[in-house]
């Protein structure tokens, strides 16, 4: 036991001993306190994975927090909570969510109930419902974007847009 106090020690001291060894010990110890500082911010419910290698030919429905690196066919249904789709994802889906945040490829109509965001390795074809929208430059985007709470918050889905026009709305 004094063994194990003693290289505790030492590990406090090496730490600050070279400008080099601080920036390295602190991510390697941010990484040890991040988790559970990280734990607080997915309090709202548990996060899944589905790995680049995953592929899914269905429906996707859940009460938790989801991460798509693969690849699905279908349509996700996470309606109180978050979908992010990795820069490795591939989706022929129909999402849905409260939060939803692209970074691959989707081709389907999008509805997000408190916001979308898009990032600038995406590739989208299909329709954008949500109250609030961020599309990062470099984004490739091919269709239209609802911008309107009352959509969003109501039964009305992404599908729906098809028929609707949007030239009545300011640039």
């Amino acid at each position: 036991m004094f063994d194990r106090n003693k290289d505790k020690t030492n590990e406090r001291t090496e730490a600050p001993a070279s400008p080099a060894a601080p920036a390295e010990t602190s991510n390697t110890g941010a990484s040890h306190r991040s988790a559970p500082a990280a734990s607080p911010s997915s309090a709202s419910g548990k996060a899944a994975v589905l790995g680049a290698t995953i592929k899914v030919k269905g429906d996707i429905s859940g009460d938790e927090n989801l991460l798509i690196e693969g690849q699905v066919d279908g349509s996700v249904m996470l309606a109180n909570h978050e979908l992010t789709i990795g820069k490795t994802g591939r989706l022929n889906a129909d999402l849905t969510a409260k939060t939803i945040r692209i970074d691959g490829e989707v081709n389907g109509d999008i509805t997000g109930k408190d916001k979308v965001v898009v990032s600038s390795t995406s590739h989208i074809k299909g329709n954008i419902v949500t109250p609030k929208m961020t599309l990062e430059e470099g984004a490739r985007f091919k269709g239209t974007i609802d911008i309107d709470p009352s959509h969003a918050n109501s039964n009305t889905s992404a599908a729906s847009l098809k028929s609707s026009s949007t030239s009545d709305k300011p640039a």
